[in-house]
Order: C-alpha cells, then sequence, then structure tokens
C-alpha cells in the first residue's frame, strides 16, 4: 500500500525511520530488521513474526502501530483489501526515502560500502516484481538442525510457493489489516536498510550520495513492486519491466500455481494434472527455467568430436581500454638521513646499549592488562643470550646444528610478541635465517601440513619456541613431541632466557653492514593452498624499514598500537621492524583479547596516547559494533591510523563508517592512512599522514561491468553496479611501479586498463626460497612496452595485486590475483562477490566474516561457489530465503551466475590461525564431497551457458541411395546369423517330435530312471527330484485333476503359482498333457502381500486363466485377510491345490492338432513398468530347446546348474523345459536360498563338478558382495571352479561388464577360469537371441565413445581414453536366429558398426503378444515387420533395443568370420534430452563414481528434467554433499544438467528379481511423494 499522508506527500521520513530504529534498539544491542515474512497457517490469520530482542508481541505491536500510525492511511476493511492490494505502485516520493542523510546507527559496517547496499537493495527490488517462485528444497525433519520447533515451517508447504503472504484471490480467508500493511511495512524495513548505514554520503560519490539515491529514486519509480514477501525469484530473465503482477510473464500457466500444501490439481508439463507436491515443486523448477537466460551463442568449437561446446564469443559491445600506455611511477627519492643505522642489528645495539630503559614493546593479558615490558636493553641482552645458544649450544662443538645461513622455525603463540621478537633478532644476531610460522595446534590443522611442506624444503631442522608454547603442543605418551604430517623431524628448542646459557664475556656477535644475504623468510598461502617462502634480503629488510620510517614520519620513541599479526606483513614491518630501527614502542595487543574487548586497542591508544595504530577493517569493523558512547575516548593523539587491508574492496566502508562515528572522538578524516601489501613486494603502497584536512582522499566509482572486463570506467549509468575504491597512497620512496597485464606477454596497461601491479625497489622480496624456475617465471617480470621492449634492466616483482594508478600518482587495488575468478571470459574478483553477498539484508541468517568464495572448474570454464557458514537459529526458510537474494544480488551486480551456494553450520569451515577462512582447505572439503553443508542451492541452469548445441536429426540414408548387394552407402550391411539349423547333422531323437509332451513320453518310456531334475536346499542337499517316468506320472495325475476338478476345456488357460522347484515344472507338463495353456506366475512374498500381490492378480487377470493351481500353503495365503487388505479375493478363478492328487491316469493324453497352437504365455514386467505377455506355439518351444541343445552341447549324461529365477523368458525355459527336450540333467537352486546362503550355488557348482552354468546378475552380486572376503576360506572347504567351461548370465540388457570382470577375479583364486564369464540376451520378442555357447571365439569388448553414441553413431576408441564407454558382445547368436540393424525411424537397414534396432528373424521368435484389449494392431509390427528397402520380404520381429554389429577379425566354428552383437540399451528405456539419445545406465555409472558414499543410484527424466536419485550410504549429514558433485559430474561427462537431486536411504531404488532397476516405479512413487528422500535438491 503506497506510504504517503492524504497530500501524497512523505513526512519527514527522517524521523519515522529514526524512531523505528530506537523501538527495535531498545532491547537488542544491534538494529534489527523489521519483520517481513508473514508465515501464514491454512486457518487463515496471520501471525508476525518476532524480532530478535525481548519485546513481547502485544508490546511489538502497540509501539508499532504507535510510530508508524501516522504514516499510514487507514487499513481498508476488509471486503476492499483485494482490489486495493493488487495494484501497489510505489510513487517516486515513497521511493525518494532512499536518499536522505544516513541516521547514525551503528550498523555492521564492515565489508559494506553505502552505494553497494543501496545497489544490492535496489537490484532485489527490481527482481521482486519480475518474480517466480523458486522450488525450496525439501528435507526430512531429523536433518533440521532446529533450536525452536515452533520457528519452522514444515517442509510440505514452502515460502518459495506464488501465494505465501498474499492475496491471490485464493479461498483461504481474506487478508486481516496487519497483513494489508505488509508491502508497506517491507519498504519501511527496505528503507532503513539503505539507509541507516552511518556513513557520510562521501562514500558514494565526491558530490554527495544523492546523485546515487535519486537514480535509484527512478529506478524505483519504474518499477512496479508485487506486494508480499516471499523470496524474490532467482531465476527470472526478462529484463524488461513487467506491468502485470497477477501474471509472470513467459510460458507459464496463467492460473496462479496453488500452494504444495493443498493438493489442488496443477498442470504439469505435458499437461497431465497431478496432485502432488513433489511435482508443483518440479513443475515451478520448468516454468522458473522456461525463460532462457542469455543470448544464443554462435560459435561451436569442437571438443575433439562433433559433440561441440559452445565457445563464449566476445561480446561485440564489450568495453576496450583507449587510453594511452601508462608510464611507470616513481616513488620519491629515498632520502638518507644521517644517523640511519647501517643494519637493523646495529640499530638494536645502539639503542640497547645508549638507552637500555626505553621501552621497547609491551604486551597484554586477556583482560587487557599490561603483562610484561620488554625494553631495549632486555631484548638486546636476551637476543644475544639466544644468538649464542643457537650457534654454540646445539649440537657438539665439532658438528654445530646450526651453522650461519641455516633456517629455523619460529613457533610462537600470537599472544607472546616479546618471546617472538627475541628469537627473531636471536637469529639475526647469529646470521641464522629465522622462518616464522604459526603454532600447529593440532595435527589435523588446515594448513598446517603444507607449511610442514615449506619448512622441509628450507631445510629447517630447529623449531625456537617459548616455554608455554612448548608445554602446549600435543605430546607422546613418552613426552616426545609427535611429528607432525608432512613436517620434518625438528628439534624444539625453548628460548626463555632461564633455559638458555650465559654467552662468555669475550663473546660477541658480528654486527655486519646490510648485505645481500638472506635475512628472513616469509611464508604465504597460494590460491591452491600451497605455502611458499618469500626471501628477504638483510639489504632489503633495511631499506624497506627506511622507507617506511620515510613514508610514515616515524620518529624516536613514538608510541605504535599493534593489533596484526606480529609474524608476517605489515604487522611484523611496523610492529617488530621498523619500530626497532626508530627506537619505538610497541603496544602489542592479541587476537585473543580483541575477542574479548573488541575496544580494547582503542581505549589503548588513549590510554598511551599513541601516535599510529596499526590494524585491519575487522578490527575497526569490531568496534563500531562494541562502541556505546564511551565517553573517555579520545583519538586525537592518533596521527596515522594504518589501514592494513585497505586495499580490499570492503575497507573503504570500514573506514568511512569509523570515521563518522569517531570523528566525534578526535579523530581527524586525513590520519586514516589505507596500505597495500603482498609477500612478495613487501609495502606496495602507503597512504601519507597529510596535515592538511582540506585534501579529501581519492576516490573512484567504477562501473563493475567495465572492471570484468578489465578496463576502468567511471561510473556507468545503471548506478546499481559499482565498485567503490579508496586509494592507498603513492608509491613508496625509493621504488617504480607500473601495472601489466595480468595474463599472457608482461605489456604495460594502457591508463584505463586493470592490471597486475609490479613494483621495482630495492625494499622487495628477492625469490621464492629454493624455486628458482617459479621465480623466474612468476616472481620476477620484466615489463614490456607495446613494442615489445622491456623497460628496464632491472625485474620488478609481482605484487599479486590487481589495480592502477590513477591521477596524481595514487595507487588504486581493485582486488587480488589469487581471488580472481574468470567465468567465461570475464574477470570477477571474490573480494567484491563476499561485500555483495553480505550487503544483502538481513544479516542474521549467517556470520559476517565466514564467508568463502572461490571458484571450481566444471565443463571448460570456471564456476563461482559461496560457501557461508549460517547462524544456529535461523530457520530453514530464512536461509533459503537469503540464499535466494544472494543469487539475485549478484546476478544483477556482476551479471554472473553463481553456480553453487551452500551454507554449513556454524564453526565448521576450516579456519586460518587467525580465525579467518581456510579457502583453499574449504574448497577442497567441497571437491571431496566432505564439506556437510546444512542448505545448498545449485543454479547450473543459469551459469552454464557452454553446453553443445542440442542435436538437430539428419535424414538418414534413405532408399535412394545406392545399394549393391550387402553394401549400404559403402558400408556392409550390419547383418548377423547363429548357424544354420537345416545343415546341422546331428542325431537328435527328440527332432522326430513335433511337441515337448511327445519328448517327455518317449523319454518316460526308453530311459525311465534317468534323473532329469534335481532340486537342492539351502544347506546344499538335494531337497527333491525328478526321473523321466516320475514326472511323466505327476504330470498325468495333474491332467486329471485339470480336467475332473477343473472342468477345463483344451485351450484353456491355467495360471500356474509355485515357488521356484519341481511342482511348477510338474505342472506345467500337466497342463500340456491336458491341452490347457499355462502361464507361469511368481508367487506373492508372504512378508510383503500389498505389493506383491497386486502383480498376481493382475497377470491372472490379464492372462484369462480359467483356474489357477499352486501349493496348499500358498492356496491358504491367496484367500488369506492380509490377500484382501490388498485386492478383492472374491474374484479369484478356481484355485486348485496340487498337494493331493487324484490316484488315477487320464483316458488319453492331448496331442494338439496343429505345431502352430499356443504351448505357453510367458509374461513378464519390463523394467518400465510395462506387463506383457508374449505367446509361444509349440513349434517355437521345440526349436528353441533344439538350439539351445545345439548352442551348448547338452545331451542326456551332461549336469547342469541353475540358479535362476524360473518364471519368464530363457529362465523358465531352462528350467522346466531344456531338461525335457535334451535329457541332461538339471540342478536347481533356487536364489532366494542364496540369501541365507551365498555360496550355495558356487558349492553346488563344485560339488557336481559342473560344467555349465546358468545365474542372473543378481544372483552374481550375491557371490560378490557376500564372498569377497571368504574366498580363502572356501578354498580351504574344497571349492573348486576349474571345471566350468561357461557360466551365463541371463540377461535382457546391457551386459554389466564391472559386475562380470569383478566375479571373474574374485574366483579366480578358485580355478574360475576368466574366460567361462559371459552374458545372454533375450527379449520379449524372442526371449534368447545370443547365449555363449562352448564353441567358439570368446566374448570381446570394445570401447566406444559416449559422446557418438549419444548422437546414435559408434565410433571406437582406445580402452582408457576420456568418455570412452566399454561394451561386452552379449554372447554368440543361436543357431537358426538372423540378426539385422535397422534404423527404428525409417526402418533401413544400417550399416556395419552403426547404432539401430535388432531386428531378429528366427524359429522361435514369440508369435505375438497375447493381451486382454486387443490392441494388438499398435504392437503388431513388433512382431512382424519388414525392411523399408532392400530385403523386403523377410518378416523380422524388433526386439526394441539399441544395438550394433561389427565383424571382429576372429573365426567361428565353421571358419567364417565371427560377427558379435553388442547390446547398448532399450529404446524405451533411453531418455531423449537436448535431442540426444542417452542411456540411463552411464549416467548412473557416472554418478555412482563421484563419491564413496553413493551406493546406488538411478535416473529418470520428467517434463523434460534430468532428476536423479541417489541411495546415500553413511550420515544423513552427507546427504547436501551429494547435490554440488552429483551435479559436476553429469556435466562433465554428458553435458547434461540435473534439474533435481533426490537422497534416499539405501533400499529405495526397486529392483525387480532380474536384478534390473525399475527407473517408471521409481519416478512413478517420487512424483507421488513416496520415497521419504533425506533431502531434494531443486537445481535452477
Amino acid at each position: 500500500m503506497p506510504l504517503s499522508n492524504g497530500a501524497g506527500q512523505l513526512s519527514p521520513a527522517q524521523t519515522l525511520t529514526q524512531s523505528i530504529a530506537d523501538c527495535v534498539n531498545e532491547s537488542a544491542g544491534k538494529l534489527v530488521r523489521l519483520p517481513v515474512q508473514v508465515h501464514r497457517s491454512n486457518s487463515g490469520p496471520s501471525e508476525w513474526a518476532k524480532p530478535e530482542g525481548d519485546i513481547t508481541q502485544k508490546g511489538y505491536e502497540k509501539k508499532r502501530s504507535k510510530l508508524i500510525g501516522a504514516y499510514l492511511p487507514q487499513p481498508p476493511r476488509v471486503d476492499q483489501a483485494l482490489p486495493q492490494e493488487r495494484r501497489t505502485p510505489v510513487t517516486p516520493s515513497s521511493a525518494s526515502r532512499y536518499h536522505r542523510r544516513r541516521s547514525s546507527g551503528s550498523r555492521d559496517e564492515r565489508y559494506r560500502s553505502d552505494v553497494h547496499t543501496e545497489a544490492v537493495q535496489a537490484a532485489l527490488a527490481k527482481h521482486k516484481e519480475r518474480k517466480m517462485a523458486v522450488p525450496m528444497p525439501s528435507k526430512r525433519r531429523s536433518l533440521v538442525v532446529q533450536t525452536s520447533m515452533d520457528a519452522y515451517t514444515p517442509p510440505d508447504t514452502s515460502s518459495g510457493s506464488e501465494d505465501e503472504g498474499s492475496v491471490q484471490g485464493d479461498s483461504q480467508g481474506t487478508p486481516t489489516s496487519s497483513q494489508g500493511s505488509i508491502n508497506m511495512e517491507h519498504w519501511i524495513s527496505q528503507a532503513i536498510h539503505g539507509s541507516t548505514t552511518s556513513t557520510t554520503s562521501s562514500s558514494s560519490t565526491q558530490s554527495g550520495g544523492s546523485g546515487a539515491a535519486h537514480r535509484l529514486a527512478d529506478v524505483m519509480a519504474q518499477t512496479h513492486i508485487e506486494n508480499h514477501s516471499a523470496p524474490p525469484d532467482v531465476t527470472t530473465y526478462t529484463s524488461e519491466h513487467s506491468i502485470q503482477v497477477e501474471r509472470p510473464q513467459g510460458s507459464t500457466t496463467s492460473r496462479t500455481a496453488p500452494k504444495y500444501g493443498n493438493a489442488e490439481l496443477m498442470e504439469t508439463g505435458d499437461g497431465v494434472p497431478v496432485s502432488s507436491r513433489v511435482s508443483a515443486k518440479i513443475q515451478q523448477l520448468v516454468n522458473t527455467l522456461k525463460r532462457p537466460k542469455r543470448p544464443p551463442l554462435r560459435e561451436f568449437f569442437v571438443d575433439d568430436f562433433e559433440e561441440l561446446l559452445e565457445v563464449q564469443q566476445p561480446d561485440p559491445n564489450q568495453p576496450k581500454p583507449e587510453g594511452a600506455q601508462m608510464l611507470a611511477m616513481r616513488g620519491e627519492q629515498l632520502g638518507v638521513v644521517t644517523n640511519w643505522p647501517p643494519s637493523l642489528e646495529a640499530a638494536l645495539q645502539r639503542w640497547g646499549t645508549i638507552s637500555p630503559k626505553a621501552p621497547c614493546l609491551t604486551t597484554m593479558d586477556t583482560n587487557g592488562k599490561p603483562l610484561y615490558i620488554l625494553t631495549y636493553g632486555k631484548l638486546w641482552t636476551r637476543s644475544m643470550k639466544v644468538a649464542y645458544n643457537i650457534l654454540h649450544k646445539l649440537g657438539t662443538k665439532q658438528e654445530p646444528m646450526v651453522r650461519p645461513g641455516d633456517r629455523v622455525a619460529l613457533v610462537f603463540p600470537n599472544n607472546d610478541p616479546a618471546a617472538f621478537m627475541v628469537a627473531f633478532y636471536g637469529c639475526l644476531l647469529a646470521e641464522v635465517v629465522p622462518v616464522p610460522i604459526e603454532v600447529p595446534l593440532t595435527r589435523k590443522d588446515a594448513g598446517s601440513q603444507q607449511i610442514g611442506f615449506l619448512l622441509g624444503s628450507c631445510g629447517v631442522t630447529v623449531a625456537l619456541t617459548s616455554d608455554a608454547c612448548h608445554k602446549g603442543l600435543p605430546k607422546s605418551p613418552t613426552g616426545e613431541i609427535p611429528q607432525f604430517k608432512g613436517w620434518p623431524k625438528l628439534l624444539w628448542f625453548v628460548t626463555e632466557s632461564k633455559h638458555l646459557s650465559k654467552p662468555p664475556r669475550d663473546w660477541f656477535p658480528h654486527i655486519k653492514d646490510a648485505n645481500n644475504d638472506t635475512a628472513y623468510i616469509e611464508y604465504k598461502t597460494c590460491k591452491d593452498g600451497s605455502v611458499l617462502g618469500v626471501t628477504v634480503t638483510r639489504i632489503a629488510l633495511l631499506t624497506h624499514c627506511q622507507a617506511l620510517t620515510q613514508a610514515c614520519s616515524y620518529t624516536e620513541a613514538e608510541t605504535i598500537v599493534n593489533v596484526l599479526d606480529f609474524k608476517k606483513d605489515v604487522g611484523l614491518w611496523h610492529g617488530i621492524l621498523t619500530s626497532v630501527m626508530n627506537m619505538m614502542h610497541v603496544i602489542s595487543i592479541p587476537y585473543s583479547l580483541m575477542k574479548v574487548n573488541p575496544l580494547s586497542w582503542i581505549q589503548k591508544v588513549c590510554q598511551y596516547k599513541a601516535k599510529v595504530a596499526c590494524v585491519k577493517s575487522r578490527d575497526m569493523h569490531w568496534a563500531l559494533v562494541a562502541h556505546r558512547d564511551q565517553r573517555d575516548v579520545n583519538l586525537s593523539s592518533l596521527r596515522m591510523l594504518i589501514v592494513a587491508d585497505g586495499a580490499n574492496p570492503w575497507s573503504i566502508s570500514s573506514c568511512d563508517a569509523f570515521l563518522n562515528v569517531f570523528q566525534s572522538k578526535g579523530l581527524r578524516q586525513e590520519v586514516i592512512c589505507p596500505c597495500a601489501s603482498s609477500p612478495e613486494a613487501l609495502t606496495v603502497a602507503i597512504r601519507r599522514p597529510t596535515d592538511d584536512s582540506n585534501q579529501p582522499p581519492g576516490r573512484g566509482v567504477l562501473s563493475m561491468h567495465g572492471l570484468t572486463y578489465g578496463v576502468i570506467r567511471v561510473d556507468s549509468e545503471e548506478k546499481l553496479s559499482v565498485l567503490t575504491v579508496q586509494d592507498v597512497g603513492l608509491v613508496m620512496p625509493g621504488a617504480i611501479m607500473c601495472s601489466v597485464k595480468p595474463d599472457g606477454i608482461p605489456q604495460l596497461c594502457r591508463t584505463d586498463e586493470i592490471g597486475e601491479l609490479c613494483v621495482c625497489a630495492v625494499a622487495t622480496g628477492t625469490s621464492y626460497y629454493g624455486l628458482s624456475g617459479m621465480t623466474k617465471n612468476t616472481f620476477e617480470v620484466f615489463p614490456m612496452t607495446s613494442s615489445g621492449a622491456p623497460i628496464s634492466e632491472y625485474p620488478f616483482i609481482r605484487t599479486g595485486l590487481l589495480g592502477f594508478v590513477g591521477p596524481g600518482g595514487l595507487v588504486f587495488v581493485v582486488g587480488k590475483m589469487d581471488g580472481l575468478m574468470v567465468v567465461s571470459g570475464r574477470r570477477h574478483n571474490a573480494d567484491d562477490i563476499v561485500a555483495t553477498a553480505l550487503a544483502v539484508e538481513p544479516m542474521k541468517f549467517v556470520y559476517r566474516g565466514r564467508i568463502a568464495v572461490f571458484s571450481v572448474t566444471v565443463l571448460h570454464d570456471e564456476r563461482i561457489v559461496i560457501v557461508a557458514e549460517q547462524r544456529p537459529d535461523s530457520t530453514e526458510e530464512d536461509s533459503f530465503q537469503w540464499m535466494s537474494r544472494v543469487l539475485q544480488a549478484i546476478d544483477s551486480i556482476h551479471q554472473v551466475g553463481v553456480y553453487c551456494l551452500a551454507l554449513v553450520p556454524a564453526n565448521t569451515l576450516p579456519k586460518t590461525p587467525l580465525g579467518g577462512i581456510h579457502l583453499s582447505e574449504t574448497k577442497q572439503l567441497f571437491l571431496e564431497g566432505s564439506l556437510h553443508p546444512c542448505n545448498v542451492l545449485m543454479c547450473p541452469h543459469t551459469c552454464v551457458t557452454n553446453l553443445p548445441k542440442p542435436r538437430q536429426k539428419q535424414p538418414e540414408i534413405g532408399p535412394a541411395s545406392v545399394m549393391v548387394g550387402n553394401l549400404v552407402s559403402g558400408k556392409r550391411i550390419a547383418q548377423a546369423s547363429g548357424r544354420d539349423l537345416g545343415q546341422i547333422e546331428d542325431n537328435d531323437q527328440a527332432r522326430k517330435f513335433l511337441f515337448l509332451s511327445e519328448v517327455l513320453q518317449w523319454r518316460a518310456q526308453t530311459t525311465p530312471d534317468h534323473v532329469l531334475y534335481t532340486l537342492l536346499n539351502c544347506r546344499g542337499t538335494i531337497a527333491n527330484s525328478l526321473t523321466c517316468v516320475q514326472l511323466h506320472k505327476r504330470a498325468e495325475k495333474i491332467a486329471v485333476m485339470l480336467m475332473e476338478r477343473g472342468h477345463l476345456q483344451d485351450g484353456d488357460h491355467v495360471a500356474l503359482v509355485y515357488p521356484p522347484g519341481i511342482d511348477l515344472i510338474a505342472a506345467f507338463y500337466g497342463c500340456l498333457y491336458a491341452g490347457c495353456v499355462p502361464i507361469t506366475v511368481r508367487p506373492p512374498h508372504p512378508q510383503n502381500i500389498a505389493t506383491t500381490l497386486p502383480t498376481v492378480k493382475m497377470i491372472v487377470e490379464v492372462s484369462r486363466s480359467a483356474c489357477l493351481m499352486t501349493t496348499q500353503l500358498i492356496c491358504k495365503l491367496l484367500r488369506s485377510r492380509e490377500a484382501a487388505a490388498a485386492v478383492d479375493v472374491r474374484t479369484w478363478p478356481l484355485i486348485l491345490d496340487t498337494d493331493d492328487l487324484p490316484k488315477k491316469r487320464p483316458a488319453q493324453i492331448y496331442k494338439p492338432s496343429n505345431p502352430d497352437t499356443l504351448a505357453y504365455l510367458d509374461f513378464s514386467v519390463s523394467t518400465t513398468g510395462m506387463l506383457a505377455g508374449v505367446k509361444m506355439s509349440h513349434a517355437a518351444t521345440s526349436a528353441f530347446c533344439r538350439s539351445i541343445k545345439l548352442q551348448c552341447e547338452l545331451y542326456p549324461s551332461r549336469e547342469v546348474a541353475i540358479c535362476l529365477d524360473p518364471y519368464c523368458g530363457l529362465g523358465f525355459v531352462l528350467w522346466c523345459l531344456c531338461s525335457v527336450y535334451s535329457g541332461h540333467q538339471s540342478i536347481l537352486i533356487p536364489p532366494s536360498e542364496l540369501e541365507t546362503n551365498p555360496a550355495l550355488w558356487l558349492l553346488a557348482v563344485s560339488q557336481y563338478k559342473v560344467r555349465d552354468t546358468f545365474c542372473s546378475y543378481s544372483v552374481m552380486e550375491l557371490c560378490t558382495k557376500g564372498l569377497g572376503s571368504q574366498t580363502e576360506s572356501l578354498k580351504a572347504r574344497g571349492l573348486d571352479l576349474s571345471r566350468v567351461r561357461t557360466c551365463v548370465v541371463v540377461a535382457e540388457e546391457r551386459p554389466r561388464i564391472a559386475l562380470t570382470q569383478s566375479f571373474s577375479k574374485l574366483f579366480k583364486d578358485l580355478g574360475l577360469h576368466p574366460r567361462a564369464v559371459s552374458t545372454s540376451f533375450g527379449c520379449r520378442v524372442n526371449l534368447a537371441i545370443c547365449l555363449q555357447g562352448t564353441s567358439g571365439p570368446d566374448p570381446t569388448t570394445v570401447y566406444v565413445d559416449m559422446r557418438a553414441l549419444r548422437h546414435d553413431r559408434v565410433r571406437l576408441v582406445e580402452r582408457g581414453s576420456p568418455h570412452s564407454l566399454p561394451l561386452m558382445e552379449s554372447g554368440k547368436i543361436l543357431p537358426g536366429v538372423r540378426i539385422i540393424i535397422a534404423n527404428p525411424e525409417t526402418k533401413g537397414p544400417l550399416g556395419d558398426s552403426h547404432l539401430g534396432e535388432i531386428w531378429v528373424h528366427s524359429a522361435h521368435n514369440a508369435s505375438g503378444y497375447f493381451t486382454i484389449y486387443g490392441d494388438e494392431s499398435l504392437q503388431s509390427d513388433h512382431f512382424n515387420s519388414r525392411l523399408s528397402f532392400g530385403d523386403t520380404q523377410t518378416i523380422w520381429a524388433r526386439t526394441g533395443y539399441l544395438g550394433f554389429l561389427r565383424r571382429t577379425e576372429l573365426t567361428d566354428a565353421n571358419g567364417e568370420r565371427h560377427d558379435a552383437l553388442y547390446v547398448v540399451g532399450a529404446l524405451d528405456e533411453a531418455m531423449e534430452l537436448r535431442g540426444m539419445r542417452y542411456h540411463p545406465i552411464d549416467i548412473e555409472t557416472s554418478v555412482i563414481r563421484a563419491h564413496k558414499s553413493v551406493t546406488e543410484c538411478a535416473v529418470f527424466t520428467w517434463t523434460n528434467l534430468l532428476v536423479v536419485v541417489v541411495e546415500l550410504d553413511g550420515s544423513e549429514q552427507e546427504a547436501l554433499d551429494l547435490v554440488p558433485l552429483v551435479t559436476n559430474v553429469v556435466l562433465e561427462e554428458h553435458y547434461l544438467i540435473v534439474g533435481v537431486v533426490v537422497v534416499v536411504d539405501i533400499g529405495v531404488i526397486p529392483i525387480n528379481s532380474r536384478g534390473e532397476k525399475q527407473r517408471m516405479h521409481l519416478r512413478d512413487g517420487f512424483l507421488a511423494d513416496q520415497l521419504d528422500p533425506i533431502y531434494v535438491a531443486y537445481n535452477m
């Protein structure tokens, strides 16, 4: 609702804001954001979220209405609320609040420039009116780390939904008046964030802040704010302002999306209504992604293949540098003052003897009391003592451990500068090289391993340390200090005086003038976490102290307060070195004291009337936060406040804010002196303290867009994306500075170009210790002019800082080389991104100083990752809302997408010794998946713009192309066949009979006592067996039962519901004897009736069974109470129990009239969840048996072990039919028995000396997993697999090469021949096409390019080449089978090595689908298709599988060259994404490799989104680690963006009896919300 008085004018906004601020400030120490979100329960009335601080609800409401009442028009009555809520233009007057004077509430000030905050707020506001909901991730309750349950909105309603807190004509109750004012409330609070930052207007522009705000006001005035405060959308891409609110633009549905909690219907992408919450979220995601973000890119580079990755084209409008080539800047002359000492040790000697009582260093305890005063006299005598002891008391007289020039580690805690100082000067006096490092607190300290490498490479053998520190180091039980990980063996030497021997009277250190020997080594941590040592010579050390003395005008006996780390960088240079040169007094404030009392340094400045203070922005910021009008604060003594990180983009706001608050306490503006430093170049530049307060410091308001191209453009018109930088003063005395291009040839930059600053001076580091190559390549540089001539014969030193030299020789730094992230050709600085993230209000969800920004390389480009520590009291919604706003802010201001934003629990990021975040360790944890975030938002859809372009399908070769003989367009036609049945001469007695029932009768007469079947139990003993005659007699009795009790006619269908065993076989032949058609059905699982029984019922009904035969036990189960709960038990057909059979024989055994009549029906549920029954005729059944007999050479004397489910396909044929046809003995092992005894199958194979065995993948997996560790004990039990000639996995899928190989390797020790293991291939139209027989070549393996495969092409590559996929031949083609590869669309034949559908012609093809609905016309071409050209006469069956044929170099038994068939995958499983064909198994394999905790994975698509479901084997805390890793690996290896990542428990992905994943079941379960996932992430 517009915020204006009756007249439309804004009343004094200043007082309004102030009073609100005061109201809230009363109880909370910091300004608290006015609550914006309204959590509305379904019942209707809204409840305001209470702010922090103990304002009671009532009091708060009262105070609020009192304060704001004056500025509110009376809220309209309820019935008028709706129309008015809808239009809420923000008038210019209401936006003009943005440019009033800042109020001086002390705000969280570090990191933010006012311009930045306003820009962020405005950018977010701009996003608001183009809002679309962002689906919030779903999380399992146990994962939510919650403090109070009421603060938590349950995961099933999401604050991302469209109508949270707004009125969109839903029927949830009209809003109350307090809701009516939400919008206004929001804007007040926004205004407060925008404007209470306590800074002078100078921080926006030199001309004052109003210019910025006026433009902001204009932006605000044009925009149309939507009237509710759900999180603004992360992924809206329309740049024009939307005028209408109710209807998001683009192709989204015109209805407003209902809330997920209500099961209202929502259209899916296919127009299918669904009522699930998950699908609503996915729909939201789809709608959000429908708006393309960046302009399409034109050019492609070839990624060593026709799969083209887009290459980022330079933007034609990108700014280019236009200035002249810069000139190197000279600093002032370094004026040598006569009484300057010739070396630093000489200075120490001088002060130690002339004024021994002068204070050198005062240390503080944690209460801020002076702990110890080190005088120059003590420093001198103790340093000498240390020097003497280092040189003379370590090792023996003949073999001293340390000689001059050796390196020595200095390990001192941050609260003991005195001991450090003594040790450091002791080293200088002894002419050994100190290497100051951090105290290794624990053995796994972040980064300490790298420091160990540095010590090792410096050859350090001795570590100097203090007594207290030595006691605190971890010790072994014997009292020794263990060797830290990666550290060399060290002798720890305590430097306290009482432990040292006094030097003899005549011993005196050798004090020389400064020379080129190394003085000390300062460590530096690189971007990748490695630690380098920068060597500083004695002359550089002295010159640097002189340059600092001149630049800072240091004089003798000045007092300086140092808050910085004294071991390195600015703290060391000012507080330990330069101070001694000038006999200054240093007051050292330890970090531990700052944590307790952030104002301590200011108090010490007052107490000691210090002239100089060395601080970081952090210390100024802390002082601001802790500052409560202290009366006794007086900073007028300060002449110089050195800001050590003045080069950071966020330091300017700390400086401004600090000045603002403390100006009234005597702080002068010209006192603030930012400086820039780097480990390599030491102090790069420092602002000089001036006495002239009229000269304002230099400011630059630079266009962020320009900066990303390395170009300086002052302040774009947009005004939103700018970086305000302050100068860091002038070049150091005696130095020359220039800037060179950051990459490529080090050419001098132009005047309006950003480059790496380089310095040529005596006072710099000289090299990386021990790394001469790296020193030459990266440390030193010879800048060139554009003509290619070097500008100087001396090398410059690279500072690692990016910046430029501005007018008047002022140096400006805009970032660090280490923080540089190059995203699609544009450069972004990590620190700038941190600053933007922190400018997003409210900050109460994350910790300020605990944000890490880095980039990871995914798919040939850098991607930005932001990791922040979340406060423990923030709710999921709050955090998620903050995250989505951060994404928008960064998108608006930097025009770059964030790839991943992760929040981790407080205090879990690896720290540097002084409390900062250890970036490279954090990145390492992120990449290896052990960061354990509690919230993750991935936005690959917005960032990844270089995916290959979607494939355009090319028309294939048509009949017009030349087809000569067996060639198609120059290639051999892909066709192959097994041996010809007609030519095989064999004495196969069974061939005389057309029907299996006749074969059984013949066997019962000729070999009555020959055992056909042996069934084993779980102990491996024989449970049951059948001879030919026993089987014949049982079959006769069953036939009688069917005719007499069942009154069945010939041709009736009978369902056989039996467990795997002998009864099943007898019942099958009983049906044949009675002329009935059997259908084998897997019995329901007694522990899981609810899900397994409906399938049984369905098969019985679909197959039109007139009768159901089973055992007594199952018979009871089918009629039980549990069964009644699952299905309608009254509609079962007649159930016959075969446990008690009639005692008589049938009058005659039925003989079919025609071999083409139906023998049995084979029903199977495919992986896609389709139930398909095929018809097998008598002729096909006999041909099938004969084909297998010939391929496997089966005779009555042979034994075959079968461990398969006998319900469909080849499994059923091997279990029930083959023995009767060929007469061999089948040893039957029910796979379910392996669950109790995994070794059962292999022990049986060994015990019966079986040469041929058949199993399924699930059996093989059980053995591999269950027996992996037991091979030794099995060997001891006599398990011997050396006789196995063929071990065939019966499958209807691509061979699982990894499983078969690991099985072969595992059991190689038990005699299994690696060539014995192979697979078969069958499908619905033909139950077995290939089967590795006894003779013939071994199965071959080829490696194909996965990217070519997506384009339906086969490209063979070498093993191990990138994107290679191993494919194993699926066994040898069975006798009598012909195969051709055809194009599934055009039905034309394809050439050799082309991917197409496998078509098969054979005598044992099934004769068609058996369906109850009679829609066989749809499927008829599956069984009788003809090629569109070429051989158009032959009738083929289409398998529905993609594969290819390849003629190999091997020869078949009949001397021909062997054609190998490779199956790639089922057509109906394949996913069409971006015009390419993907097989789920390939993506799943990549995902399983991505993290050790992923045990299983399944993928499917839904409305063109890729959904990845992973099973997590680990703690639920690891769930969110998987989201980025899964997204990365699928992008890298498959060029696909994952839409949804679902993390579930082990065992959730359904797997059928054949060991195949049921992806469609999983999809249905996911959409119906039945998976109970641990976490669901929706990638934006």
